[in-house]
């Protein structure tokens, strides 16, 4: 998709960080950097502080990615900054619903995000986990993950970041969004007694999103990794074994590595390519 003359793109990122720390943001950037610069594109990018600023973006940008972030998705139900981001999300479906607008707008939505649209459109169950879940764990397409566009190129199971005490679980089937397909689920674990989380969902034909972190890169979890906090909790959680090789998966460039170059860039690839000038024949 190297075109000859340079094109434009603007991106929206949707922060939902509410001002915490985070690398999720600086790999978002980084993607997009890499993604202009391999697709000769100028791609152009403005950040909205969703939940701090009630920020929310209009409708000029071609694409849009909605981040991960603290607490939980179900405490913010009807507060003030859910209510404006659920009304641009309906904004942007009745953009797409309109046969004249023939360039449809792409929507990726990660973790937190994932979870607050599974719930606002009562997809499934979201609730809290029995235990938090942090690493890098292996990620079972489901038949239609294996056709996803977005997933060409991943292994099955393939491996992702994983960072939450949230989940969605339980597909609501009888009332599923039209069209929505799940695409997969987390790692079996026969020695518990719990429903495996859906990790991955097409919402329609231009809204995706995952559980995991697509976007999180080794650089990133090691830095996350290597704070005093996180490796005191993952070693008073799971020993000092488990932290060690929580660092040398990152290693792997089979791993993490694979899903950062893959998973959002295709998404980014899929939703440029609509952007193309639709022709017209007189």
């Amino acid at each position: 998709m190297n075109w000859s003359d340079k094109k434009s793109i603007k991106v929206a990122i949707l922060d939902l960080y509410e001002g915490h720390p985070n690398q999720g943001m600086r790999c978002i950037r980084e993607i997009l950097n890499q993604f202009g610069e391999a697709n000769n594109l100028e791609v152009q990018w403005d950040e909205f502080d969703v939940r701090l600023k009630n920020e929310v973006p209009d409708l000029k940008y071609d694409i849009f990615i909605s981040t991960g972030g603290p607490g939980s998705p179900l405490e913010s139900e009807g507060s003030e900054w859910e209510k404006v981001y659920f009304e641009w999300l309906e904004k942007v479906e009745r953009w797409n619903q309109q046969p004249e607008n023939h360039q449809k707008k792409y929507i990726f939505f990660i973790c937190h995000s994932f979870q607050l649209v599974c719930r606002h459109w009562n997809l499934a169950k979201v609730c809290k986990r029995n235990s938090t879940a942090f690493g890098v764990f292996p990620v079972h397409l489901l038949p239609d993950g294996k056709d996803e566009p977005v997933f060409n190129g991943m292994n099955d199971p393939f491996f992702a970041v994983d960072s939450r005490d949230w989940q969605v679980i339980e597909p609501q089937m009888h009332v599923i969004y039209k069209g929505a397909k799940i695409l997969c689920i987390e790692k079996e674990r026969p020695h518990v007694p719990y429903e495996r989380a859906i990790m991955g969902m097409r919402f329609n034909e231009y809204f995706i999103g995952t559980q995991f972190h697509p976007e999180a890169d080794p650089i990133g979890m090691s830095m996350h990794l290597q704070t005093e906090e996180k490796k005191k909790t993952v070693i008073d959680n799971y020993g000092l074994a488990k932290w060690e090789s929580m660092v040398d998966q990152l290693n792997d460039p089979e791993k993490i590595s694979w899903t950062y170059a893959h998973i959002l860039p295709n998404f980014l690839n899929i939703a440029v390519e609509s952007l193309l000038p639709v022709e017209t024949h007189s």
